[in-house]
This record gives C-alpha cells, sequence and structure tokens, in this order.
C-alpha cells in the first residue's frame, strides 16, 4: 500500500475521531423515582379512605401502609436531582407525612396528594401518555391472561385466587375510585406493581400491552350504556375535543376533574367511551402539529421551573414526534416555512442549552407556535391542489434523486472506462439492492409499524455520513490518477488490483447506502402526500421526474465516453469533493434534529438545504473539515506527481 493511501485513511480515521470528540451525545435521565413517587402519591389520594375514618383508624395493616407509602415519596423526592422546585416539594411531602400520622381526613390527603403530584411531574416531566392508541381487545386479551386470576373477568375483584391473598385484590367496578384514577395511575401501577401486597409489576410486558391494560381495567365501572352516551357527546360536542386534545390529556385525566367543566354523569360517559375508544382522540387530532405545541409548552414549564434537562429533551420530542412526520407534506407545500419551524426549534434546543433567560424562550415558543398557526393553514385540504401535488411529487423525486444519480453513474462511468465490467454488478447489485429495501420499508412503514422521527434523521444522518467519508477517499484517489501522466500504464498494470473483491464490495455498500438514503427519504414524502388523495397526478409527478433523471444518466455516461481518461478522473474527483461536503452538512444537520449532536446556530449563516449547508457551527465545521481534507489530499497528489 502507497505512503499517500496511509496518509489518506489515517486522516480518515482522525476526521472521524473529531466528529466524535467534538459532538458528543446527550445522555438521558432516569425517571424511575418521579414514576414511583407519582404512583404512590396517587395510590393514597384514593386508598386512604380505606384506612382512616373520622380520625380513627378503620385497617391498621392499610395506615400502616399510608404511612410508609408517605415516607417513602419523602426520600424519593429528597433524591431527585437538584431542581428549584425540589425544596419545596420535599415541605409539601413533609406535611403529607404529618396529616397523615394525625390522622388526617381523607379529603385531606386527598388534595395535598393530588397537588403534589401534579407539581411533581411538572417539575420534573416524564412520558404521561402511549405513543400510539391502545387497542381495546388486546387490553381484554391480556386482562383475561395476567389478571383475571385475581381481580376477576368481570373486573369485581373476586377472582378464582382473590381468597387467597392478605390484601385484597382491587375492584375496577367501584365507580368512586375509579372516578379518582387515571388511565396512567393504572399504567404506573401495572409497571411497578405495589409493594407489600401480591400486585406484581408487569414490566416484562411490552409498553404498548401496558397501556392497553391500562385502559382496558379502567373500564370496568363504567357501563356500556354510558359508554354510548359519552360517543354521542364526543361526536356532537366540538369543545371536548378541545378539552382532551390528544392521547397525553385523555392518559392523565380523572372523571372527577372532567366532572368539575361537564358534571358526574356526561364526565363518567365521555370516559367510559373513550376508555373503550382511545383512537378516537388521535382521529380527531386536526394534526400531530397537537403534539408539537403540547410539547412546547411542556418544555417551557420545564425551563420555567430549572429543570433544563427535561426542557430541552420535551423540546426535541415536539419536533420528533410533532413536526418532524409533517415535515415531508410540509415541504411539498410551503418549503420556506419548513425551513423557517426546523431552524426555530433547533435554535430553541440551542438556546436552553446556553441557559438563555425564560423570558427569551417564551418569546421563541410563541414565535413557533405562530409559525404553526401557518402550517395549519399550508396543510389544510383545501391548500392541497392537483397542481401542488404534480410539482411536489416532481420536485421531491428530482431532488432526492439527483444526488444518488450523480454517485452511481460516476461510479458505472469508472468502471467501463477502467474496462472493469466485472466489477458492475456489485454497483448494480448495490442501487437495485436499496430499491428493494426501499419498498420493504414502504410495506413495513405502511402496514406494520411507524417509523419515528427519530430513526428517520438518524438514517439520514449516519448514511450521509458514511456516504461522505467514502466519497472523500473515492475523490482524492480519483484525483490523484488525474494527475498521473502514465495513466494508461497505471490502468494497464494496476486496475486489477486496485480493484479487489475487497474494493468491489465496498462500491457495493457506496451504491447501497447513497440510494436507500435518498429512496428512504423520498418513500416518507411519497406517503404523506398520497393521504392527500390525487393518485394519479403524484404517479405523474413521480414519472416526468424519472424521464428526466433517465435523461440526465444517459447524456453523462455517453459525454463520459468521449472524454479523454485523465480528464475524467479530474471532473469526476471534484464532483465526488463537492458531494462529499454537501453529505457532511446534511449528516451533520440531521443528527442534530435527531438530538445526538448539540446545536450551536450562526445567525448570519445561509441556509441553503440543496447544498448542504445549515446555519449552525457543527454543519458548517464538518464541512470545513472535509474541504481541509480535500485540500491536503489533492495538494499531496500534486506534489507526488510532481516528484
Amino acid at each position: 500500500m502507497s505512503r499517500l493511501s496511509y496518509a489518506l485513511k489515517a486522516l480518515l480515521f482522525a476526521l472521524a475521531a473529531s466528529l466524535l470528540f467534538i459532538f458528543p451525545a446527550p445522555a438521558s435521565a432516569d425517571v424511575t423515582d418521579v414514576q414511583t413517587a407519582w404512583r404512590l402519591l396517587d395510590y393514597m389520594a384514593v386508598d386512604y379512605g380505606g384506612a382512616v375514618s373520622g380520625g380513627s383508624i378503620k385497617s391498621a395493616s392499610e395506615y400502616a401502609e399510608m404511612t410508609e407509602f408517605s415516607a417513602s415519596v419523602s426520600s424519593r423526592i429528597a433524591s431527585l436531582p437538584t431542581n428549584p422546585a425540589r425544596d419545596q416539594l420535599e415541605g409539601r411531602a413533609r406535611a403529607l407525612q404529618a396529616v397523615v400520622a394525625s390522622k388526617g381526613t381523607p379529603d385531606q390527603v386527598a388534595a395535598l396528594a393530588h397537588g403534589l403530584a401534579a407539581d411533581l411531574l411538572k417539575a420534573y416531566p416524564v412520558p404521561l401518555a402511549p405513543a400510539d392508541a391502545p387497542t381495546f381487545a388486546r387490553g381484554e386479551t391480556l386482562f383475561a391472561a395476567n389478571c383475571s386470576a385475581c381481580h376477576g373477568l368481570a373486573g369485581d375483584g373476586h377472582g378464582p385466587n382473590a381468597a387467597k391473598l392478605t390484601t385484597p385484590p382491587i375492584a375496577f367496578t367501584n365507580v368512586e375510585r375509579a372516578r379518582q384514577r387515571s388511565a396512567f395511575a393504572l399504567y404506573q401501577v401495572i409497571s411497578q406493581g405495589i409493594d407489600g401486597t401480591a400486585m406484581q409489576s408487569f414490566d416484562a410486558l411490552s409498553n404498548d400491552d401496558r397501556w392497553a391494560l391500562a385502559f382496558y381495567a379502567g373500564h370496568f365501572a363504567f357501563s356500556d350504556a354510558a359508554a354510548k352516551e359519552g360517543e354521542r357527546l364526543w361526536k356532537t360536542d366540538p369543545a371536548l375535543h378541545q378539552r382532551i386534545p390528544d392521547l397525553t390529556s385523555l392518559a392523565g385525566l380523572t372523571p372527577a376533574t372532567l366532572a368539575t367543566t361537564m358534571g358526574k354523569e356526561k364526565a363518567d360517559a365521555v370516559i367510559a367511551y373513550l376508555r373503550r375508544h382511545p383512537d378516537a382522540v388521535v382521529q380527531a387530532a386536526p394534526s400531530s402539529l397537537a403534539v408539537a405545541r403540547t410539547k412546547l409548552s411542556q418544555a417551557l414549564t420545564a425551563y420555567r421551573m430549572g429543570n433544563r434537562g427535561a426542557a430541552k429533551d420535551l423540546a426535541l420530542s415536539a419536533y420528533l414526534d410533532g413536526f418532524e412526520p409533517l415535515e415531508p407534506m410540509l415541504t411539498a407545500r410551503d418549503a420556506t416555512l419548513m425551513g423557517r419551524i426546523e431552524g426555530g426549534m433547533g435554535e430553541l434546543r440551542a438556546a436552553m442549552q446556553r441557559g438563555d433567560a425564560a423570558d427569551g424562550i417564551t418569546t421563541r415558543v410563541q414565535v413557533l407556535n405562530s409559525l404553526f398557526d401557518d402550517a395549519d393553514t399550508a396543510l389544510s385540504p383545501d391548500a392541497a391542489s392537483r397542481a401542488s401535488t404534480f410539482l411536489g411529487a416532481f420536485t421531491i423525486l428530482l431532488r432526492e434523486g439527483l444526488e444518488a444519480l450523480l454517485i452511481v453513474v460516476a461510479m458505472i462511468a469508472f468502471l467501463r472506462k477502467a474496462e472493469r465490467d466485472d466489477v458492475l454488478p456489485y454497483v448494480h447489485a448495490g442501487w437495485i439492492g436499496a430499491l428493494a429495501a426501499g419498498a420493504v420499508t414502504w410495506a413495513v412503514a405502511t402496514y406494520v409499524i411507524g417509523i419515528s422521527g427519530a430513526s428517520r434523521e438518524l438514517t439520514e444522518g449516519f448514511g450521509s455520513i458514511f456516504a461522505a467519508m467514502v466519497l472523500l477517499s473515492v475523490g482524492i484517489w480519483m484525483h490523484g490518477k488525474a494527475q498521473a501522466d502514465h495513466w494508461q500504464r497505471y490502468i494497464r498494470e494496476k486496475m486489477s488490483k486496485a480493484l479487489s473483491g475487497q474494493s468491489a464490495w465496498l462500491l457495493f455498500g457506496l451504491a447501497f447506502v447513497v440510494v436507500y438514503r435518498e429512496v428512504f427519504e423520498t418513500i416518507l414524502f411519497y406517503a404523506a402526500l398520497w393521504t392527500q388523495g390525487n393518485g394519479g397526478i403524484l404517479l405523474a409527478g413521480a414519472g416526468s421526474a424519472v424521464v428526466l433523471l433517465g435523461m440526465i444518466a444517459w447524456v453523462m455516461l455517453r459525454y463520459s465516453r468521449q472524454l479523454p481518461i485523465a480528464k475524467f478522473f479530474s471532473y469526476s474527483a471534484w464532483l465526488m469533493a463537492v458531494l462529499t461536503v454537501v453529505l457532511a452538512g446534511k449528516g451533520i444537520a440531521a443528527l442534530q434534529e435527531a438530538g445526538i449532536i448539540d446545536i450551536a446556530p450562526l445567525a448570519q449563516w445561509p441556509r441553503v438545504t440543496i447544498l448542504g449547508v445549515f446555519p449552525t457551527l457543527q454543519s458548517i465545521g464538518a464541512q470545513i473539515l472535509m474541504i481541509v481534507a480535500i485540500v491536503i489530499g489533492f495538494t499531496l497528489n500534486r506534489r507526488r506527481s510532481a516528484g
């Protein structure tokens, strides 16, 4: 291996290492203590009445349990990370202990416990809702298999094993208890169990299954007739949709809380319906922008409470879970607005990371909410037209396909120039395999599972960086061959060694990655456009783009045959160099959007997406590193050729 090859490899490793050290991944927080403290508080609020009545102990065992739980809440809150609200929370936890010790009334304990639980989540936000609407039928199956032996198939607490238990199992049919309990509270108990009782943790079940169980267990106290009335109310009262806009609101809502605004009977009916049909809330949501707004509001609350880590996580979730799924459709409708929102959300996270004043963060959130209003208008069905669908489908495929086409065609032309047609099948297998993988991705994303925003950004980010690294090496290598005076002798004597089996597989991998990266993005865009209708127009736009891409490929291949090989190598090297810089910028930007890399905005820097130019220090820095590497590599090539 030549000294130049060693130098290039060392340079690539140095660049890769520098990216890892410059852009560290953020750490995640453990929320177990918060969830456990919240669960204990909810349990005390509902069950304390069974331990004390009129200042006297009704059940010594239950009172001992309440005393233990109140002490555990205090110790768990005291062990939480430092937070401006923690001292106040600790004081209120001690006050709750004192009320329990003095055998206070159930109303006192319920008010203190519910209030403390709500403020605990404000100070230390944790996930409060399922990612997707739970399935009632799945909950019924799980309940029969895991819970009915103790709680009974009817949820009345009279299962076959109930009599054997020291602590009687909960009767989910008890209406008064059910009115005080949210689906989130049931989920917490299912996940963690209850110490000192036969209620074990079911954390071995998947997260979706635990949520399905929670919603199913929460329906027993409310009749089918009530659920039917709840369906009527839900479908005829738009104000209810504003009161319960998403799964987070539904999961944390108790019938008692809802009753304060609409009365006990109506509240029971609505909860009866929605716990059987939580998908109704999802269907009612106008778009996932509601998720983005909710997450941003929670992020602002956490930031004002001094919990910057949680605030930044929630702001990231607002992007990945709320806005990112709409990105393809909004790009097709209004790419400028999409860029403004994407940039604004990145700047918000950067401001939180810097520790900007809370008023400044509030202003940024208000601006984003205003931009969301514009997005709602742009995404409305009335904004869709046959022309916009055609142009969206055409420009998306042309833009996403052009980068991959340039790289694949350059590889094919290079192999033909080198008279190595035997390696061409590796390149063709790479891009054909990428198309096949894209079809599988579309099927999985459409019919099996959804693709999360983080997965999308990570796929694009890591794929871009891998392709940039390989292209950097290939571009410098091609430039070196363009400098050789005796290139024909090199082709005849060295090409068989240069293109070994390992190199052929590298070309396969490069073709696969660059094409799959673009196919992956295109699938997401087209899936979003397909939901708007006008399927025929969409296919017409895609077909037109395919024809134009085919013409570009034909011209490139035909022109490359006429070029002297030295010029071909030179032009190809510069093409690879440009694409290396573009992909490096896009890769870092995608990893920033996924929350893997921090964001340091450059206020005066332009945003040119097609060139991979994003106004952040990390993205521009990565592109500068690539440019420096290209300059060093090309300079070494010239010196070697001159020597």
